[in-house]
């Protein structure tokens, strides 16, 4: 059987909810982050030498990365489901999509995370406010730009089309899911632009969705909560 190495609080919720939308049987690995630093648990590296998540093992085959387990599930079981017909504008939109989330989306988004906790970080009374001040300066100066950028961008696009690659719901919109989910949770801005907002709140409601948290466990980035 299928099976889903799963990280609290991590990608990997959205291969359980584009499994949930296929109607696959999967077993399910739990793994918790370490409570202090949030990292995966060494277990993971007897799965996958990097030791994070996801990671799926199917047919004997390890595949890591959140855009190949994707496309691996449904070019192996969608049956010409939750992907535009080869050839169209709308496949290539999904191609731009699978790859952009991860590639342009997410990294703004992981400095946030990394700015925001050396600023909570436990230092010498001495060093605090130069470790602070370093780092309200960075955020202010080029990360949030650069996240209400994206989010600007994303907005826009939203209105062009109910989904990322077009009329139809695809995986490029699961794909897209932990960005957004992200961006509300760490850049504020994306909880200001309407259509981001009804995009999350459509792929919150589908059944296949509510199914996957059920399995997976708390997935604190739905709600709009810090993990941990």
């Amino acid at each position: 059987m299928l099976t889903v190495h799963h990280l609290n609080n991590s990608r990997s919720q959205r291969v359980l909810w584009l499994l949930e939308e296929l109607g696959l049987p999967y077993e399910i690995k739990h793994y918790q982050r370490d409570p202090k630093t949030m990292l995966a648990p060494p277990e993971l590296r007897a799965v996958h030498p990097l030791g994070k998540s996801p990671v799926i093992s199917d047919y004997g085959l390890v595949i890591a990365e959140s855009g190949a387990i994707l496309e691996y599930l449904v070019d192996r079981y969608g049956e010409g489901r939750f992907k535009p017909a080869v050839g169209t504008p709308d496949a290539l939109r999904y191609r731009y999509w699978m790859h952009y989330a991860e590639g342009s989306a997410m990294p703004p988004l992981l400095l946030k995370l990394v700015f925001d906790r050396i600023e909570r970080a436990p230092v010498p009374f001495f060093v605090k406010p130069i470790a602070k001040g370093i780092a309200a300066k960075a955020k202010a100066t080029f990360v949030q730009p650069q996240i209400d950028n994206h989010m600007n961008y994303l907005e826009g696009e939203l209105g062009k089309s109910p989904w990322f690659a077009g009329q139809a719901f695809s995986a490029a919109d699961v794909q897209m899911s932990f960005p957004l989910e992200a961006a509300v949770q760490r850049g504020g801005a994306a909880a200001r632009q309407p259509r981001i907002t009804e995009f999350l709140q459509r792929i919150h409601a589908r059944p296949a969705y509510q199914r996957a948290l059920e399995r997976g466990g708390p997935y604190a980035l739905a709600a709009g909560k810090q993990p941990g």
